[in-house]
């Protein structure tokens, strides 16, 4: 879907306002939902999760944090829901026979890094998970309860924020936020910006770590490039900003709903303006794998990696974590 444009205006926005008591029947339901106990898998569980709908850079950070892990001597095995994807799992992600339409985007980029699963019920999958490894990274999952979590951390965009601070549909909150804080054990701000920065000040005054951290290309080929830049992604505007960081001559921009599934009609369109424009095609590793191999091969992919600032920082926590020193507050309304 694609964020509706009052999610990121002030709360008193009409049509906030007018969605306001659905937001706060769904948000009673999801906050019920995330204080149910859940079931312990056969090894340690962490969590990067959302706080809102939308991109903020979960698959990088979680991605990040399976490095980390491998330096700590772990394996880590990541487990998805496979959004957008039609197989429910538990299943094993091989990118060599599945493609995005089975698993959906994430879990193939997860795959190329270290073993995935995709799983509608994460308890089974978590299950799949401990015969490949001995750590859990969940991408996404902060308000699913079925599996019991050893660390789980907020993934937040620096430029967004919490947005208008409401909840689904009046905003872009999966529930209350004073409710979601007790299932978390810290937070990861990703980039620069003021909205992110007063959820960060709430985080600390609730005594919670904030692990700062930032998107980087990988790639520096792309300086002085004309080029005609697509993305089906959360915050597509984030990837025109990194590509002009990089120096490339973007000759214009497309933005398309998150995961969206790319048909002969779009791709047919952006190769005709591309040409009129006398530009390359680019688009972002998670776009990539949506495309038929006979186009992905004419696009451009511009890399990014997370970097934090102060790992080890986060690698003490993680630790901590592991070693089962953490557990969500007990005191649903702190």
């Amino acid at each position: 879907m694609r964020a509706p444009d009052f999610w990121d205006g002030p709360p008193y926005h009409p049509a906030a306002l007018a969605l306001a008591p659905l937001g706060a029947l769904y948000g009673r339901l999801t906050a019920a939902r995330m204080d149910r106990r859940g079931r312990r898998a056969p090894c340690p569980v962490l969590c990067l999760g959302n706080l809102t709908l939308g991109g903020a850079g979960k698959t990088p950070a979680a991605l990040a944090l399976a490095a980390m892990l491998r330096e700590m001597g772990r394996r880590p095995v990541f487990l998805s829901r496979g959004y957008g994807g039609r197989l429910a799992g538990p299943i094993r992600v091989d990118p060599a026979r599945h493609g995005a339409a089975e698993t959906g985007d994430e879990p193939l980029l997860l795959a190329r890094a270290a073993p995935a699963v995709v799983a509608r019920d994460r308890v089974a999958g978590a299950a799949l998970c401990a015969g490949a490894g001995d750590v859990v990274v969940m991408d996404d999952g902060l308000q699913n309860p079925g599996l019991a979590k050893d660390l789980a951390l907020a993934v937040v965009d620096a430029g967004s924020g919490i947005g208008n601070g409401r909840v689904f549909p009046a905003g872009p909150l999966r529930a209350p936020l004073h409710r979601q804080w007790r299932h978390v054990a810290g937070l990861v701000l990703v980039g620069a910006g003021a909205p992110g920065e007063a959820v960060a000040a709430e985080a600390l005054r609730r005594g919670l770590p904030v692990h700062r951290a930032r998107l980087e290309p990988e790639t520096a080929d792309l300086a002085g490039r004309r080029l005609l830049a697509f993305a089906g992604i959360g915050r597509p505007e984030k990837f025109f900003a990194t590509l002009r960081e990089t120096g490339a001559d973007l000759a214009g921009t497309r933005a398309f709903p998150d995961h969206h599934p790319y048909g002969a009609r779009d791709l047919a369109g952006l190769a005709a303006e591309a040409g009129r424009l006398g530009a390359d095609l680019v688009t972002t590793e998670k776009d990539a794998v949506r495309l038929p191999a006979a186009m992905a091969a004419r696009v451009r992919v511009l890399p990014v990696r997370l970097r934090f600032a102060d790992p080890d920082a986060l690698r003490a926590q993680v630790a901590a974590g592991l070693a089962g020193d953490w557990a969500p507050t007990a005191d649903p309304s702190a």
